[in-house]
């Protein structure tokens, strides 16, 4: 449908809208883009003062490390493919063929599923048969790269340790907080009470405490863990400081008061003529909320899981404080790398960790975005 002629935004208005936005852009992704360039260089290129130095890779380049035309168009068309089967084809697969009653688990398997098959692709499939093609071709690199950065790091630094990790962490916190949440989130939403409301506002007082008050609370307890609980468990009681138990009992007590009033917000916005007729028909309050409520519910659910799996996987100060340096997780493992008498390649590596850690995130936005949006949008026209 055509815009109204009234509503139309003058050519000077629009040409200055695209303008910021690209610019804006550009800045945004910048770091994130010359941080991954500069983790595919020797250390000489990745720190060299000529920018072109520093995406051409000469001295990568010498070593025999680089990249030749027919690596970089099926690298591409990787990433293209990738892209397309996230957003277009994964989608009705999960739909179709996740039980009823269980996308979330779908989403996850198919996420999981399409970052192995990229990973397997990429790093298994392609440089053998790459190489064969550019041997038989003739074909010489027209810019350096090497993987040697990202090896180092997940194999001979054991990062791939933080990571599990880190799965471990954000699992724990993501699956507590939407279980609590829904269920606490239904609850005063569909609650006529005043209390709620003040619940509610004590909640957010309590999440907007800084997060050294609360480690600094927890600590003592988690430290003396053992003698506090050997009274009851006897000798087997176990010391919570340095587990990752801990981490996820402190993250999820700062963000379950976010989550719980991120989701009765979108309870609100569901109609409560829904649950009226499923009572009607037979359910329970909890039957209705399970098999009526929850599945028109979902885009709230993962946009709510999104900012949990954010707070958990980036979190540094209570990771640090709480966990010993071999179950540490990603984001304070790299920080590891400028503990000691640091060297460029100790700098060039931390730089391939930190790209390593925002390949999950890219991936997860690109497979749930459709619901993110649907979540963000949901509740913003009524009628």
């Amino acid at each position: 449908m055509p815009t109204p002629r009234a509503l139309r935004q003058p050519l000077s208005l629009r040409l200055a809208s695209a303008a910021f936005l690209v610019f804006w852009c550009i800045i945004a992704a910048f770091p994130i883009v010359w941080i991954a360039v500069m983790s595919f260089k020797v250390p000489i290129d990745a720190f060299a003062t000529n920018p072109l130095d520093v995406i051409m890779g000469p001295l990568t380049e010498a070593q025999g490390k680089g990249l030749t035309l027919m690596d970089i168009i099926a690298g591409l068309a990787v990433i293209w493919l990738t892209v397309r089967v996230a957003v277009r084809h994964l989608p009705p697969l999960v739909a179709r063929h996740s039980p009823f009653g269980l996308v979330a688990a779908g989403w996850a398997i198919a996420a999981l599923a399409l970052g192995i098959g990229f990973a397997i692709v990429t790093f298994a499939i392609l440089p053998p048969v790459l190489d064969a093609i550019n041997g038989a071709l003739g074909l010489k690199p027209i810019i350096g790269l090497t993987v040697e950065n990202y090896r180092a790091v997940w194999v001979e630094n054991a990062f791939w340790q933080n990571f599990v990790n880190s799965v471990i962490v954000t699992t724990g916190v993501v699956a507590i907080s939407l279980s609590v949440g829904t269920l606490a989130g239904y609850g005063l939403a569909r609650s006529g009470s005043n209390l709620a409301f003040w619940l509610l506002i004590a909640a957010l007082v309590f999440r907007a405490l800084p997060h050294s008050v609360l480690v600094a609370g927890y600590l003592p307890y988690f430290i003396n863990s053992a003698e506090i609980l050997r009274p009851i468990l006897g000798d087997s009681a176990p010391t919570l400081y340095g587990q990752p138990l801990a981490v996820i009992l402190v993250l999820v007590a700062i963000n379950q008061p976010f989550t719980i009033w991120m989701l009765r917000s979108f309870f609100q916005n569901i109609p409560a003529d829904l649950d009226e007729a499923a009572r009607v028909d037979g359910c329970t309050h909890f039957q209705a909320f399970r098999w009526v409520i929850m599945p028109v519910m979902w885009p709230g659910v993962i946009t709510t899981g999104l900012f949990s799996f954010l707070l958990a996987y980036n979190d540094f100060l209570v990771t640090s404080l709480l966990l010993d340096a071999s179950d540490m997780t990603m984001v304070p493992a790299i920080a590891g790398y400028f503990n000691r008498e640091t060297t460029t390649t100790d700098q060039v590596e931390a730089v391939a960790a930190a790209v390593s850690i925002t390949a999950p995130l890219f991936l997860l936005v690109m497979v749930f975005q459709r619901q993110i949006v649907s979540g963000l949008t949901a509740g913003a026209v009524k009628g």
